[in-house]
């Protein structure tokens, strides 16, 4: 069942476009990550669904009634649309406690008494905060913070709860520890949810579906396997990982099969755009699907190893062979200088129109 329904929306600021045609679906109970670089207008989509920003065309349903409808002149006002929304800083009042500040949405609605004290009750125990009701924002740690941010956002029920890069302000290894509580709780909720991040390793984790958005448009649309594992662009591929990338002649096309001729020598990749011979193609390759191999091969070339980075849980290794420069990860130490066999498993190289 489709929750939220956004259609063709445009907005611009003065003559500059940010969003040009956007459409998606939220489902009941889905979770979808509105992903992109500095730019791409998925905090600006985000705001215009929550009704702080205003479009100049198309319609956002919330359950088959409109909130916002260009043709008709609806544009309901934020607070009226009744979404939760978790803001990037958390805007907290420092001058209220934690109760008061996730109650206050219920107070503003006019919300009796003991049913604002027990719903805030319930909104802290749900996120591990029941006995920190009476402090204030100021004796709260950053992930503290955060599930106090999210409390408010969720003490009224709200049909979709929208989050505006909720773990930015988290430190590395905290924020890899609240996306998996943060997806944990959503699921334990069954909230339907709609999250701004510019990581795609967060969303990946997070998402039932991932919007990649480029230049105001969604450049591809699917689950977090679709995106990483069969990108459709040159740009979702980019986006969607570590990769090496190179130049390499098209020198014979077969059935989605390519032989090119590549900086290292002769080279089998996977046609991801149409191309002919002659072309010049962009390979992508994953870090991840680069193998040091034991001797020379099909889609292995000779290259010196320039340096091995200790990583905790494997090494990254820079090779070198003339002009090319290849990435890949490991699990043993090795010494830099020497010369490697390193494979680029056909399979794995993907080839986009230059």
């Amino acid at each position: 069942m489709t929750k939220l329904s956004v259609n063709d929306i445009h907005l611009g600021y003065g003559s500059t476009p940010v969003l040009r045609g956007v459409s998606f679906n939220l489902k009941a109970g889905e979770v979808v990550s509105l992903l992109g670089a500095s730019g791409s207008g998925k905090t600006t989509l985000l705001r215009a669904v929550a009704g702080l920003e205003h479009p100049s065309q198309g319609t956002i349903l919330l359950d088959g009634k409109p909130l916002f409808e260009a043709g008709k002149g609806v544009d309901l006002p934020a607070e009226q649309r009744s979404l939760g929304l978790v803001f990037q800083s958390y805007a907290l009042w420092p001058h209220r406690t934690v109760a008061q500040n996730v109650g206050y949405g219920l107070v503003l609605r006019k919300v009796p008494q003991a049913e604002v004290k027990a719903r805030v009750q319930q909104a802290l125990e749900n996120l591990g905060l029941g006995h920190l009701g009476e402090r204030y924002p100021f004796q709260l740690s950053g992930g503290q913070q955060q599930r106090v941010a999210i409390a408010r956002a969720l003490v009224y029920n709200p049909p979709v709860i929208l989050l505006d890069e909720p773990l930015s302000n988290l430190d590395a290894k905290l924020r890899e520890e609240a996306r998996a509580w943060l997806r944990a709780l959503i699921v334990k909720l069954n909230l339907s949810a709609l999250c701004v991040t510019h990581d795609q390793t967060e969303a990946m984790a997070m998402s039932d579906r991932i919007l990649l958005l480029k230049g105001g448009r969604i450049e591809q649309e699917g689950t977090p396997q679709e995106l990483y594992g069969a990108p459709r662009t040159l740009y979702t591929a980019e986006f969607m990982g570590s990769n090496n990338r190179f130049d390499a002649k098209v020198d014979q096309v077969g059935a989605g099969t390519l032989r090119l001729q590549g900086p290292g020598g002769p080279l089998l990749a996977q046609s991801r755009d149409p191309l002919k011979v002659g072309d010049t193609a962009q390979v992508v390759v994953r870090l991840e699907r680069v193998v040091v191999a034991d001797g020379p091969g099909d889609n292995r070339v000779r290259a010196k190893l320039v340096t091995a980075m200790y990583l905790g849980d494997r090494w990254e290794y820079l090779f070198e062979a003339g002009d090319l420069r290849l990435r890949a990860f490991g699990q043993v130490a090795r010494d830099p200088g020497h010369e490697y066999w390193v494979e680029l498993p056909a399979e794995s190289c993907w080839a986009y129109a230059a």
